[in-house]
């Protein structure tokens, strides 16, 4: 029997993770939800954040029965994934700010957590840097534009390289003779721009992206792939109805997604 994933995301950051997860387990069947109707999270309140991931969730399970759930979405998981694993008996995997390993592989002991404005004010976030920071000196860099500006691009609507580099700015903090060297990618509609970021840092950082220990996560919790053979493409849905351009198709199918 071939393993049902859902992976789900507030728009289409998810896709970073879903890729990396995919990779890890080409055989199971996918589906992708995208919940552009209520996008983007950090604009709402916790409680209104917390009802309606939860209220969604019981509809997708309903209808789509998957064997496990990735929460690709860091506002998402530190705020609802405990409600969720106390309301369903469903596995989750979350997604969190990968500051751990950022602060352990820093050389400089210099780290940015570049994530959007709620995850960054969240005492999830700066407890994880109480527990994990091991000596680094850590800044929390919270954008209000990069994950729309991320949607825009895979939608096929440019976004100028000064927009982007304003918003990456703040990371870069050299002082003391101590550079930053390690960016945390806490949102993960951030690796869509990944080149742009690498192209427009003011000097060579390593962008940590979270997705391949997702991947590892649910290799680890259903086991490895059962079988060679790929399953058709996955299906994504958006909880807005809206079709999806040519440019974004396009950029589905080079994801593995079928509109």
């Amino acid at each position: 029997m071939t393993t049902a994933i859902l992976v789900f995301d507030s728009g289409l950051g998810g896709l970073t993770v879903f890729r990396e997860v995919a990779k890890a387990r080409p055989d199971a069947s996918y589906v992708y939800v995208a919940d552009d109707a209520f996008f983007p999270y950090g604009s709402h309140g916790e409680d209104e954040l917390v009802a309606r991931v939860g209220a969604l969730t019981g509809e997708l399970l309903a209808a789509h029965r998957p064997d496990l759930v990735v929460i690709a979405c860091n506002t998402a998981s530190t705020l609802v994934l405990p409600h969720l694993r106390t309301r369903f008996s469903v596995p989750f995997v979350g997604t969190v700010p990968a500051i751990k390993p950022a602060c352990a592989i820093s050389r400089t002991k210099r780290v940015a957590v570049l994530g959007t404005e709620a995850t960054v004010s969240r005492e999830y976030t700066r407890a994880l840097i109480r527990d994990f920071a091991n000596g680094s000196d850590v800044v929390l860099v919270g954008s209000a534009r990069l994950a729309r500006f991320a949607e825009d691009e895979l939608n096929g609507t440019p976004i100028a390289d000064e927009l982007i580099a304003r918003e990456l700015a703040p990371c870069f903090v050299d002082a003391d003779g101590r550079r930053t060297d390690t960016v945390v990618l806490a949102c993960t509609h951030y690796p869509l721009l990944l080149d742009r970021l690498e192209r427009l840092a003011p000097w060579p950082v390593t962008f940590v992206d979270p997705a391949p220990a997702i991947a590892r996560r649910v290799v680890g919790l259903i086991g490895p792939a059962a079988s060679a053979k790929p399953p058709p493409p996955a299906h994504i849905v958006f909880t807005s109805g809206r079709p999806s351009s040519a440019a974004l198709a396009a950029a589905l199918t080079r994801f593995g997604i079928a509109d």
